[in-house]
């Protein structure tokens, strides 16, 4: 039996992201010159939200990323 041989080494690469991962964050929303002050409260809260879960995915998905590319990389 013979096997395949090849003189070129073969190096395999770590697979970019989807483009869908990488999105970045909406935009948070402005508060209105003439806003209410309920108006105001509203818009902080949901700008909280907002930031705080796309941090909370992005920071995830860092994370994982990161760990999966040198995971990879170490077992060469």
């Amino acid at each position: 039996m013979y096997g395949c041989s090849t003189t070129v080494p073969v190096t395999a690469k770590f697979p970019e992201a989807p483009e869908k991962l990488m999105e970045k964050c909406p935009q948070l929303k402005k508060i209105p010159d003439e806003a209410k002050l309920s108006e105001i409260g509203t818009t902080v809260v949901e700008n909280y939200t907002t930031y705080y879960e796309c941090a909370v995915k992005d920071d995830a998905w860092i994370e994982w990323y990161q760990i999966q590319k040198h995971i990879f990389e170490s077992v060469k």
